[in-house]
C-alpha cells in the first residue's frame, strides 16, 4: 500500500502525486508500486525491495543521487504472548526532493507521524524528519522493554506462588530470546546512527544535530536497559532452576521418609509370616498377639515419624 504525505502551511495533507517534499509511505507495497516509485524517482527498484527482506541487516549506502538508511524496528510475535518481539528492518530513501519510506508491516515508529503525534514535523525537513523516525525506533525499544520487564515480573510471582508451570519457563525463554534480537539490532542502529554523523553529503542543521544526540542518547539508554534486563532473566531463570531443584529435593526427602515409616511394619510383618517354629515368636502363645503386635508397629511407626520431623525430614 502507497501512500503520499505533504505538510502545507504546517498541516500534513494526504496527497495523489509525488513532488517536493513529499513523504512516500510504503507499506508492504505491491511489484507495481515499487515500480512505479522507483521509476518516478529514479532509484532502484532492489533498495526499496531490501527494507522488505526480514533478514536485511541495518545500513546507510550513499548511490547515485539518493541515500539508502536501513534501521531496525521491533514488532509484536503474532500468538506468543505478551512481551514477545522481533525486530524488521524499515527503509528510509532519501532524495533531493522527498522522503521514502518502506516498511513489511504498518509499524507505528511511522503511525505517530500520521496521527499527528509528533511535533515539529514537517516532510519538507527531510534529516529532522529522519532524525524524528530514529528518535520514535529508540523510544518505541524502550517502551518494549519495559513491558517485557513488567512480563518478567509476573513471571516471577507465579514462581513465589507455588504456580509454576511449564508455560512459565517457555515464556521466559521467549523473553529472553527478544532481548536478544533487541540488543543485536540496537547496536547495528547504533552504528547506522555514528555513519550519519560523520557524511558529509548530507545536509546537517544545528537543529538537527541537537536532535541526532538525542536520538543517539535514547539509543544508548535502550542498549543499556537491554543488557539489565537481559541479567534480570537470567537472574529469573537461574531462581526458576534453584527453586525448582529445592522442591525437587523436598518432594524426594518426603518419600524417602515416607518409605522409611512404612518399611517398620514391612519388616515385622515378614517376620511373622516366615515359616519358624511358632515357639520361638513373641506373643505367638497370646490370644491378643495380633493386636499388640499391630499397636507395636504403629508406636513404633509414630516414633520413627516424630525423630525425622525433628530432623525436618518429614
Amino acid at each position: 500500500m502507497m501512500k503520499i504525505y505533504l505538510t502545507v502551511d504546517k498541516q500534513l495533507t494526504r496527497g495523489s502525486t509525488i513532488e517536493d517534499g513529499s513523504w512516500i509511505c510504503l507499506t508492504a507495497p505491491s511489484p507495481e508500486e515499487v515500480r512505479e516509485v522507483a521509476a518516478t524517482l529514479d532509484i532502484e527498484p532492489a533498495d526499496l525491495q531490501a527494507a522488505l527482506d526480514p533478514e536485511e541487516s541495518a545500513r546507510v549506502s550513499l548511490e547515485d543521487g539518493y541515500t539508502v538508511i536501513i534501521v531496525d524496528v521491533p514488532v509484536p510475535v503474532p500468538d506468543k504472548g505478551e512481551g514477545v518481539y522481533t525486530t524488521i528492518p524499515l527503509g528510509i530513501l532519501l532524495t533531493q526532493q522527498t522522503v521514502t519510506t518502506v516498511c513489511a508491516v504498518d509499524t507505528p515508529v511511522l503511525t505517530d507521524f500520521t496521527a499527528l503525534r509528533v511535533r515539529d514535523f514537517s516532510t519538507k525537513k527531510k534529516m529532522r524528519f529522519i532524525y524524528q523516525i530514529l528518535y520514535r525506533a529508540a523510544t518505541m525499544y524502550q517502551l518494549e522493554l519495559r513491558l517485557i520487564d513488567r512480563r518478567r515480573q509476573e513471571i516471577e510471582k507465579n514462581l513465589a506462588g507455588s504456580s509454576t508451570r511449564d508455560s512459565d519457563l517457555i515464556e521466559l525463554h521467549a523473553l529472553e530470546s527478544t532481548l536478544v534480537y533487541f540488543a543485536t539490532s540496537l547496536r547495528a542502529n547504533s552504528t547506522v546512527l555514528d555513519r550519519l554523523t560523520r557524511y558529509k553529503r548530507l545536509e546537517q542543521y544545528p537543529d538537527d544535530m541537537e536532535l541526532l544526540d538525542d536520538v543517539i542518547v535514547e539509543i544508548r539508554q535502550a542498549i543499556e536497559m537491554t543488557s539489565i534486563y537481559r541479567d534480570d532473566i537470567k537472574g529469573t531463570r537461574e531462581l526458576f532452576s534453584a527453586v525448582l531443584d529445592n522442591r525437587l529435593n523436598n518432594t524426594m526427602k518426603w518419600l524417602a521418609s515416607v518409605t522409611l515409616i512404612m518399611a517398620v511394619p514391612t519388616v515385622i510383618s515378614g517376620l511373622y509370616g516366615m515359616n519358624v517354629n511358632l515357639a520361638g515368636m513373641p506373643f505367638s502363645q497370646n490370644p491378643f498377639a495380633f493386636g499388640i503386635v499391630c499397636g507395636l508397629i504403629l508406636a513404633i511407626c509414630v516414633g520413627v515419624a516424630w525423630i525425622l520431623h525433628k530432623k525436618h525430614m518429614l
